[in-house]
């Protein structure tokens, strides 16, 4: 069988992969958070019809004769390019300006994403828009002065706006004569702090947001909702957070939009789309050399 046909099924097969892949670009061209792909070929193996052979007092040396025997899909790449900042307003809406991810919890494991689009939900707590948890350090009250300040360092938590309302209240009750200080409002600062505002005048640390880097961060898994895992090749997640060891700051009342930039993807279309006409091409005409064979029997 014509080498040239399997060599034509293997240039459908990868060119069908990228139009896969630029697709699903375009498809989420506004989607927040995304992290593009792209797709990069190679060739398979080659079959080697002569041998290369080294000088002698005679000859020179030859090259080797190989032929090849197509191509296939090497990777496929995320691009971690930071997309475009747009302003929502809203004081929940965060995105990372440089380095890291936020991480968030689904019951089971952490995960990160850099789509910041969160809200609060009944319970107090700082949630994504499927539900899970968005993972930080908590504030503790100091039990003489009810102050409360937030320490980054050992496991993560649910971001809790409540958790610190409860610790104040407690304290207010040993108070003579008692008081109950009340949340009145709350922001959200460059480097993740959450402050809450009571009616007694005082700022309170809430909590603060856990950021995550990685060290090769394009080796993480993509897993749906615009969330990423860990994988073998990603190495461990270094937690810390906004603004220190490298990772960004944080913009409050915007988000990141996605990094896909619609005149490159349009371009790969037209490639992907040109490359696999060119292959289905090349399985034609062998179909026809392979025609002309069996009429040779005629």
């Amino acid at each position: 069988m014509l080498r040239s046909l399997f060599a034509g099924i293997s240039g459908l097969r990868v060119n069908q992969t990228a139009l896969d892949v630029t697709g699903n670009n375009i498809a989420n061209a506004n989607t927040t958070g995304f992290k593009s792909s792209s797709t990069v070929f190679q060739d398979t193996l080659s079959q080697m019809l002569t041998a290369s052979s080294g000088e002698n007092a005679q000859r020179g040396g030859t090259n080797p004769i190989q032929v090849g025997l197509g191509v296939q899909l090497a990777a496929t790449t995320l691009n971690f390019t930071q997309g475009g900042t747009q302003t929502t307003g809203r004081a929940t809406d965060l995105s990372i300006q440089g380095d890291g991810f936020f991480v968030v919890n689904n019951g089971q494991t952490d995960l990160y994403t850099r789509a910041g689009a969160f809200t609060f939900d009944e319970s107090g707590t700082l949630v994504t828009p499927d539900g899970m948890r968005v993972m930080g350090y908590l504030g503790t009250v100091d039990p003489a002065t009810g102050a409360s300040t937030v320490t980054p360092g050992g496991p993560l938590q649910p971001i809790d706006i409540n958790a610190i309302q409860a610790a104040v209240t407690a304290w207010g009750a040993t108070q003579t004569p008692p008081v109950s200080p009340e949340l009145v409002s709350y922001n959200i600062g460059p480097d993740g702090k959450v402050m809450g505002i009571f009616d007694d005048n005082v700022q309170r640390e809430i909590a603060q947001l856990a950021i995550a880097d990685f060290t090769n961060p394009m080796g993480l898994e993509k897993v749906g909702d615009t969330n990423f895992r860990v994988s073998a090749n990603s190495g461990d997640p270094e937690l810390g957070v906004a603004g220190q060891g490298g990772r960004g700051d944080l913009a409050a009342g915007t988000l990141e939009m996605s990094n896909v930039d619609l005149s490159q993807e349009f371009t790969n279309l037209i490639l992907a789309q040109r490359g696999f006409q060119a292959s289905a091409r090349v399985i034609t005409t062998s179909d026809q050399v392979l025609e002309e064979l069996v009429n040779i029997k005629r």
